[in-house]
């Protein structure tokens, strides 16, 4: 019995002594495992980590490429609107260009047109002339047709000259031509004969206009007549009031020396 006691807690002793010996070696085991296992788990988190950066970055790869894209396109589109843009801007300057030519071109004619009016009006309007030392206002056509009747006088053509400034007198009876063409008037009369009607003529002349610068002439003209008509004595009385009314005149020097054949 005492054997047997004493053995047992020999076995036990035996046994803790080997527990003790081999703990160092489980416990070596023991932290290499987990060291094993720290590092395979930051192994995986680090892939995991690198997984999921990778995953974002082709994310954000995918959508940089999908903004790029439509940065492509709202660049061609923007490309597309700037060719239009210019197209269309051409196209109007081409507009302004014709427009401007066509403004020129209507702006000439319109120059053209008021010259042409001015022209035309320049034919109505009023100028003035200066006859037999009188200077007056007077139409263009009056002009014009009292010049065209003292040629037809000059050519010799008196008879047409007559009919000529005797039309005159009745177109422009306020004209200051009228004194003019009454005198001339009675000369072609006096050319063609016509003393009685020359005559008259002469006197509506020196009644309307007794200052005209030929007033003296006409004064002398009736008396010529009359000498024509042998009215010798009427043709006196003229002659003495001519001397009288225009003693400056030269035809006043006429009168005188026809004074003295008459007596």
């Amino acid at each position: 019995m005492r054997t047997a006691a004493v053995v047992f807690p020999l076995r036990l002793l035996a046994a803790a002594a080997l527990s003790v010996a081999l703990l160092p070696s489980a416990q070596a085991a023991i932290f290499e495992d987990g060291e094993a296992r720290r590092a395979i788990l930051e192994m995986r988190q680090r892939v995991d980590g690198l997984q999921m950066s990778s995953q974002r970055s082709a994310e954000e790869l995918r959508k940089l490429g999908e903004e790029n894209a439509q940065l492509r396109r709202s660049l061609l589109d923007l490309q597309t609107q700037i060719e239009t843009l210019r197209a269309e801007q051409a196209k109007l300057n081409g507009q302004n260009e014709q427009l401007l030519r066509d403004v020129g071109d209507l702006q000439r004619r319109q120059k053209d047109i008021a010259q042409g009016v001015d022209e035309r009006l320049r034919q109505f309007e009023p100028v003035k002339v200066a006859v037999d030392g009188k200077e007056f206002q007077a139409d263009p056509a009056e002009k014009r047709d009292f010049e065209a009747a003292l040629a037809v006088f000059r050519s010799g053509k008196f008879p047409e000259a007559s009919t000529a400034f005797a039309g005159f007198v009745r177109q422009y009876p306020r004209s200051g031509f009228v004194p003019s063409a009454r005198f001339w008037l009675g000369n072609a009369q006096y050319a063609t004969r016509e003393y009685k009607d020359a005559i008259g003529n002469f006197k509506q002349m020196l009644a309307d206009a007794p200052g005209h610068a030929r007033a003296p002439e006409a004064a002398l003209s009736i008396a010529n007549c009359q000498i024509e008509l042998k009215d010798t004595r009427t043709a006196r009385k003229t002659l003495e009031d001519l001397v009288r009314a225009y003693p400056q005149s030269e035809a006043a020097v006429a009168a005188k020396e026809r004074l003295s054949r008459l007596k």
